[in-house]
């Protein structure tokens, strides 16, 4: 896989982490960056030895969103007449981020310290699960700059997350979460300390990549198809992608080890 130069990159054992690094600026992102991070979450389809993401920020930050002057002033400034264009391949370049997160087999963990607003939040409503600190800030900051909360999924995921009425109330008002409130309102699983965020975001990520890694993948795609399923739908669907799951081998490993009264050694096969 390629190595990012917008981002920093690494991977430990079968963890891999990403890490937004322009610290000075609280880690914005430019059009490179959201490229460079879609192509990379598409590229995570095919690499097996990566069993889950932690995604996190430099410098006490998660991160500020898109650049004010790399990105917003260029598109406010276009004028010519294929602006219409441009405009909507930029939203349909973030969005195809958003899509990335979430087709990828792999589980997402976000940790977040500091700020996250604008299109830092919505990464971190896109991971599959969440720590923060008590000292951060969650905004979705979009009608700040005359824009709506109809951006990268987010009138879509985030009631799902905290619930309809609380998701209407950060996007009309583009308020702050303060990190006792994303908690408590279900945006983050739990707070941790700043000093111990990215330890505790590793061990998550690590206990899931020891897990069994098909069927991990298989529940991440199963809660994002079934939003728009009926019960009876899913519960069909839920039926098909089990039977897929005990046709692995890790199905069998696991049945043997409990047999004998050990920890099964899930290989993802």
């Amino acid at each position: 896989m390629k190595t990012p130069r917008h981002f920093g990159w690494s991977v430990d054992g079968r963890v891999a982490t990403v890490t937004l690094n322009r610290p000075e600026r609280k880690n914005p992102l430019t059009f490179e960056a959201y490229r460079e991070l879609t192509d990379t979450f598409r590229a995570l389809n095919d690499e097996s030895e990566v069993r889950a993401v932690v995604i996190t920020g430099a410098g006490g930050n998660f991160s500020s969103g898109g650049d004010v002057h790399e990105i917003i002033g260029p598109l406010v400034q276009m004028k010519n007449e294929q602006r219409d264009a441009e405009l909507l391949e930029f939203t349909q370049l973030t969005g195809d981020l958003v899509k990335a997160m979430r087709a990828c087999p792999q589980p997402i963990v976000a940790a977040i310290d500091g700020v996250c607003v604008g299109a830092g939040a919505i990464i971190a409503m896109a991971s599959d699960l969440r720590l923060g600190t008590a000292r951060s800030k969650v905004a979705f900051l979009f009608v700040k700059v005359g824009l709506s909360g109809a951006d990268m999924g987010a009138c879509a995921i985030l009631p799902r997350i905290i619930g309809q009425g609380r998701a209407s109330e950060l996007l009309f008002l583009g308020r702050s979460m303060s990190g006792e409130e994303a908690e408590r309102w279900g945006f983050y699983n739990r707070l941790v300390q700043p000093e111990k965020l990215l330890d505790e975001a590793t061990v998550l990520a690590q206990t899931i990549a020891s897990g069994p890694t098909a069927a991990h993948a298989v529940t991440k795609r199963a809660l994002h198809e079934e939003w728009d399923m009926g019960v009876d739908d899913a519960i069909d669907y839920e039926a098909r992608v089990q039977a897929e799951c005990m046709r692995t081998n890790d199905f069998e490993r696991a049945y043997r080890a409990f047999v004998k009264k050990e920890k099964p050694e899930f290989r993802g096969d």
